[in-house]
């Protein structure tokens, strides 16, 4: 090895100390947990070797309600929450005037505290002894009967947390696809203007695979984001979600740890080996697709 090579090792070298110590241990270790059976972590034994702990995480009803949940909050808010900050971003674009402002408005979100952003939705979503809710009031208003959207009804509650994610997510995404939109060269569009190319057609044949990048960077943490969520379920229904129905993967993992069933390491660490399986198949299956749609 040259002086040039070692050198570039030596300033790679804390980094991959870091990531060593800090990524690669612990997800070898999580996954020599998932196949030690009855595992205790004070005495640090085990009375077995093999696929039990996810034979038995793949059969609990509350492991299977949050895969269900997980998987309906990533199905709903990543293709909607992209759309929406699409189409938002290109409204941002078009506007001169107080544009700064609106893009300060739509950024507020992604800068507030994940609860408190939780406690509003209550206040709109939730009926107390004194109100039945914003949202209740509006839909009393047009002649219809209101909804429990927080303790009630299993669809209200998951629209309820769909709209909250949505909400969520939005801001950031409408800050990379403004700033990808003024990114694209100028010239593509007075091009298209002078040989008269309607606005659909420039949209879809020029900004969308100017933006592709940026879309792909944004659907691919939108699904990893999505399948980690856990914050956004506790924040609007409270620390009990399998009581509640809400639950999500990462949920069921905490619980496992540290929750009310806590103390069984070995089923959540095949929870958690399940739900990287998942993600790195999307996440590949999104690679693959991206090498067709995608222009670098």
């Amino acid at each position: 090895m040259d002086k040039r090579n070692l050198k570039g090792w030596l300033y790679l070298l804390p980094a991959i100390i870091f990531l060593g110590v800090f990524v690669v241990y612990p997800l070898i270790d999580v996954f020599v947990y998932s196949f030690e059976e009855g595992y205790n972590s004070v005495s640090q034994t085990f009375f077995g070797v093999g696929g039990y702990n996810y034979s038995y995480v793949l059969h609990d009803p509350y492991f299977l309600q949050a895969l269900k949940n997980t998987f309906i909050l990533v199905v709903i808010t990543v293709p909607v929450s992209t759309v929406l900050s699409l189409l938002i971003s290109v409204g941002l674009s078009s506007i001169k005037k107080l544009r700064e402002m609106y893009q300060t408005i739509f950024f507020l979100p992604y800068v507030t505290n994940t609860l408190a952003v939780g406690l509003v939705f209550m206040v709109l979503f939730k009926e107390t002894p004194y109100s039945d809710g914003l949202i209740n009031l509006i839909i009393q208003f047009f002649g219809f009967s209101g909804v429990d959207f927080i303790s009630g009804p299993y669809w209200a509650k998951m629209l309820v947390l769909c709209v909250y994610t949505i909400w969520v997510v939005m801001p950031f995404k409408i800050l990379i696809l403004t700033s990808a939109l003024a990114s694209v060269n100028q010239n593509y569009y007075n091009a298209a203007k002078v040989d008269g190319t309607g606005k659909w057609r420039v949209f879809s044949k020029i900004t969308l695979p100017m933006i592709s990048p940026m879309m792909f960077y944004l659907i691919i943490t939108g699904f990893i984001g999505a399948f980690k969520a856990y914050s956004d379920a506790v924040a609007l229904f409270g620390t009990n979600l399998n009581a509640a129905e809400m639950n999500t993967i990462v949920g069921y993992i905490y619980d496992m740890l540290y929750g009310d069933s806590g103390g069984y390491p070995s089923f959540a660490s095949a929870a958690a080996v399940i739900l990287f399986v998942i993600v790195l198949t999307i996440t590949t299956i999104n690679l693959l697709v991206s090498k067709k749609h995608v222009h670098y």
